[in-house]
């Protein structure tokens, strides 16, 4: 399907685009292999949209007449869902979204929403094209924003000793979320930066503010996604901090719970032998006296533990 965008947006067939007008269309991959060579698209650009990238950085190619690129599109609040993908057709006032693998409809659903979007100067390709990714990124502060806290509760465990036997797999699991979003934006990146080159002379240059615009919220986005890996990075140290401390703390126990009985071991020994001139072997309160002797050492050294702040 395409549309003309002017004052309205009025649906038209293929057959009547007009170059000079702004069009918008959203067609599905075998669409495309049936128009693309009216539109001027090679061969090797009408069978890439014919499979789903699997990556993120798919590049952007910049042909004479037209800039080409794929998108995956994802949805920050549902990460198991599979990613839709998209591929980005720029002409000289018109831009053509294929439907690669648009599995529920949302992309498309963005971009009827963004094509209908009203401009009080005037509807330009920028402005479309602007709209357009607008809407891809719609929500991604929200989640940014619901991460940073979830990290800031994750922190507060980790120095309350609330947490689980599970916590290194959620620091994972968030920082496979955040790769992904990292990824995504890079991706927005290189396709605002290819549209502000320009090298194709597709766009009028006084409406690139748009995209420059676009570009720097991106940017933004991307910071502080990466400013959250940082943290999550940095947490999961605090955290391996925390398990040494506290084996740490555990061996010291045990190091001076070693430290008061280990003299028992060397009474134990002297008494032991059982030689005949043992002076005590033969005495009738000899037993009684290593009892006493072993619990006066053992609280001796116990008392000098605490003064020294063994434990």
């Amino acid at each position: 399907m395409f549309f003309k965008l002017d004052k309205a947006v009025t649906p038209i067939a293929s057959d009547e685009v007009n170059q000079n007008q702004i069009i918008a269309g959203y067609v599905s991959s075998k669409e495309l292999a049936e128009i693309g060579g009216k539109f001027g698209f090679s061969h090797t650009t009408v069978e890439a949209c014919q499979v789903a990238n699997k990556n993120f950085r798919s590049g952007v190619d910049v042909f004479d007449d037209y800039t080409f690129t794929e998108l995956k599109i994802i949805d920050p609040f549902d990460f198991k869902a599979e990613a839709d993908c998209v591929a980005l057709l720029i002409k000289k006032n018109m831009i053509i979204v294929v439907d690669v693998a648009d599995r529920d409809g949302s992309t498309k659903n963005k971009f009827m929403e963004a094509i209908h979007k009203r401009h009080s100067k005037g509807v330009t390709l920028e402005k479309v094209i602007y709209s357009f990714i607008e809407l891809l990124i719609a929500g991604n502060s929200k989640y940014i924003e619901n991460t940073g806290v979830e990290i800031t509760a994750l922190e507060e465990d980790v120095f309350k000793g609330n947490t689980g036997d599970d916590f290194n797999l959620d620091l994972l699991h968030l920082k496979e979320e955040l790769l992904t979003m990292h990824n995504y934006y890079e991706q927005l990146l290189d396709i605002t930066e290819a549209i502000e080159e320009n090298e194709n002379d597709l766009f009028e240059s006084e409406d690139l503010r748009y995209i420059a615009n676009m570009h720097n919220k991106i940017q933004r986005l991307k910071e502080d996604v990466d400013s959250l890996n940082s943290l999550v990075v940095h947490l999961q140290d605090a955290y391996s901090a925390t398990l040494d401390l506290s084996l740490n703390h555990t061996m010291k126990r045990f190091t001076v719970i070693t430290s008061i009985f280990f003299p028992l071991t060397l009474i134990v020994g002297w008494y032991g032998m059982n030689f005949d001139s043992m002076p005590e072997f033969h005495w009738r309160y000899g037993y009684l006296f290593v009892i006493l002797l072993s619990v006066a050492v053992v609280a001796i050294l116990a008392v000098i533990g605490k003064k020294k702040k063994w434990f």
